[in-house]
């Protein structure tokens, strides 16, 4: 995308009613102020809105962008708008199908998400990449047909923006990274648990795993970041974005979320990104790349910032890490299983069917059990992906059933 003042981007926003949509949102209001008050820069228009169930507010954010098409996957949900209404399960596949645009937000949050991106990338769309579930359960069949389309993957996490905006080039990913870059450290906050120990945590309550110390998300991946499950997904979907080994990733604890990455070349210089804890930063840099906007997201005051802290996550203190470098060395359908155990065992702790402890070993048990069984060595096609799920799926929900 280009981004002269003549420039009119089209937008299609999957998962709009969430967190990340709403910031896109907001951030996209921002920037056709900026535009309409003659500064330098594209101006964005929502052509597609997709969610799941909220109809109420998809009505809302459709008629406030005058957006022309929306889709829903809940077929009962009240929709009161003008625009082109698509229902059911496949809807968000068939509003990407259907909707020219220049640009594809990817923020539905699970493997729910999955079938829309892969259709996105399939029409050679630049997609904002922010559905993480998209490189960590089809990697294997997602980059190479970014490649082969053409597709940009411009990533919404604030740690692979981080090291995206790291590199001293324009490429965006996916990109394989040389021996120029010795290991990329993803930072993380260490979620509400942080200073308790794994025994001390065990028996966590929801609503404690549910008071994140410095971001707003959503239950599922704020429940993620307790465990830093999402940290281990983001491990694996930089494997996939930037072309990265296991043993070239790491992750750094920095309670303070202002350091968002480091990229350490080979000869021990590091580079690191820096920002406030604040979304709508790598949503704009999606938005607007190769270009910079004027700033919409929330200064760093260094006034403030008496001290930085950090420190190492090993795979021996973090257990979802071990599973994330797993994943990465095995390949094939293992991102699936350990993704779809992981998803099951979070809604069951959020309905108070295991203690908090149990999500990460449901994931690892997952893995064990699916993926030491003979099957393909590689990812023939999205059905392996989409049957590795439903039987991690099965699995957790044997587990739950013998408790």
């Amino acid at each position: 995308m280009s981004s002269s003042h003549t420039d009119r981007v089209r937008v299609l926003i999957l998962g709009s009613t969430g967190s990340i949509g709403r910031q896109t949102l907001e951030v996209i209001n921002e920037l056709n102020q900026l535009a309409e008050r003659g500064n330098d820069g594209a101006r964005f228009d929502v052509v597609g809105l997709a969610a799941g169930s909220r109809g109420d507010e998809l009505s809302v954010q459709a008629r406030a962008f005058n957006v022309p098409h929306i889709a829903i996957a809940d077929e009962s949900a009240a929709v009161e708008t003008g625009a082109r209404v698509t229902r059911g399960a496949h809807a968000a596949t068939e509003l990407v199908n259907e909707v020219d645009c220049d640009l594809v937000v990817g923020a539905v949050v699970g493997v729910a998400g999955l079938a829309s991106m892969l259709r996105a990338i399939e029409l050679g769309r630049d997609i904002a990449l922010a559905n993480k579930e998209t490189l960590v359960a089809a990697g294997e069949i997602v980059i190479p047909l970014a490649r082969e389309r053409g597709s940009k993957l411009l990533p919404i996490d604030s740690e692979h923006s981080a090291v995206w905006q790291c590199l001293t080039n324009d490429q965006a990913p996916p990109m394989a990274l040389g021996p120029e870059v010795e290991r990329v450290l993803l930072t993380a906050s260490g979620g509400p648990f942080r200073g308790r120990s794994r025994d001390d945590a065990y028996d966590a309550t929801p609503d404690e795993a549910l008071a994140h110390p410095t971001w707003s998300m959503g239950p599922k991946v704020t429940i993620d970041s307790a465990t830093m499950t999402n940290k281990a997904l983001e491990l694996i979907e930089a494997h996939w974005l930037f072309g990265l080994e296991s043993e070239r990733l790491g992750v750094i604890i920095h309670p303070q979320s202002i350091v968002h990455s480091f990229v350490e070349h080979r000869d021990h210089s590091i580079i690191a990104q820096l920002g406030a804890p604040d979304m709508r930063t790598p949503i704009q840099l999606a938005l607007t790349f190769p270009s910079r906007a004027p700033g919409i997201s929330s200064r760093v005051d260094f006034e403030t910032l008496s001290r930085l802290d950090f420190e190492y996550a090993t795979p021996e203190s973090v257990p979802a890490l071990a599973s994330a470098y797993r994943v990465i060395d095995a390949g094939g359908v293992s991102g699936a299983v350990f993704n779809a155990a992981n998803e099951s065992a979070v809604e069951a702790f959020l309905t108070r069917k295991i203690p908090f402890g149990r999500i990460t070993e449901m994931g690892a048990e997952a893995i064990d059990a699916i993926c030491g069984m003979s099957r393909p060595s590689g990812v023939l096609s999205v059905d392996d992906l989409m049957e590795a799920d439903a039987e991690a799926r099965r699995f957790v929900d044997q587990e739950l059933a013998a408790l």
